[in-house]
């Protein structure tokens, strides 16, 4: 029987996933500091949170790994499936359920499989495909397009949803570097995975005035991703997610 799934939207590359009647939350990022802005509303806090069966978190980076936040969520033994870098930082936190992945290995928990799939970033990242109850996810967290992306529907199979980061973000800082993926890139990803829909994330991101003009450039718009999708896939929907805007993807 193949179950309901549902994504909610809480800000940047933090979401909610209904899955196989589990709930799993994405990149916790609650708060905001100097030069880091989620530049759209955070939906929800960590109090606020229903009940969560996983946490996953695809690197160290504070606008994804927000543990000193995010430990205010009651249940300190909830599973978190990290990348490497993140064990020592979730445990310190105060979290009892912590398991480090590298890329292709997986994890049960409950009826879900959460599997981890290589990223590229400035530190050390893994993204994720999350699966159970006959669907499947693709979380991207904030990677780089690398070529073993393109062979996640061959080993995982088909996708109903992936969750793309879309900004392109730039550090300008010793020189002009890459970072993430931008929105050409993100739909190149799309017209290969060919999910049921792509949903972009990491977009809205901004380090402020000052923080956009001396370290960091991207683009805010995540319409560029939706022409791009549409000019390379036309067949395959994308859907923009406002934070606090819960989207139901049919079976």
């Amino acid at each position: 029987m193949t179950e309901p799934l549902v994504i909610t939207r809480i800000t940047h590359s933090c979401h909610l996933i209904q899955i196989g009647g589990l709930t799993v939350l994405t990149d916790p990022w609650f708060s905001q500091r100097a030069f880091y802005h989620p530049g759209e509303p955070i939906a929800l806090r960590p109090e606020a949170l229903p009940r969560l069966d996983a946490v996953v978190i695809s690197h160290e980076h504070y606008d994804h790994c927000d543990l000193d936040t995010f430990s205010r969520y009651p249940r300190k033994d909830v599973p978190l499936l990290v990348a490497g870098p993140v064990l020592g930082k979730a445990r310190k936190a105060g979290f009892s359920d912590v398991r480090a992945l590298d890329p292709w290995q997986s994890a049960r928990v409950g009826d879900l499989t959460v599997s981890a799939a290589p990223g590229k970033h400035g530190v050390h990242e893994v993204t994720y495909v999350i699966s159970g109850g006959g669907r499947s996810v693709y979380f991207a967290g904030d990677t780089l397009l690398i070529p073993e992306l393109h062979t996640l529907t061959d080993r995982y199979g088909p996708l109903d949803a992936a969750l793309l980061p879309v900004n392109g973000l730039r550090t300008r800082i010793p020189r002009s570097r890459q970072v993430v993926m931008n929105a050409e890139e993100a739909a190149e990803l799309t017209a290969r995975l060919r999910p049921k829909i792509a949903i972009p994330q990491h977009y809205a991101f901004t380090g402020g005035t000052v923080g956009d003009a001396l370290f960091l450039k991207s683009d805010k718009d995540p319409a560029l991703f939706v022409d791009a999708v549409h000019r390379l896939v036309p067949d395959v929907p994308v859907e923009v997610i406002n934070p606090g805007e819960p989207l139901t993807i049919p079976h």
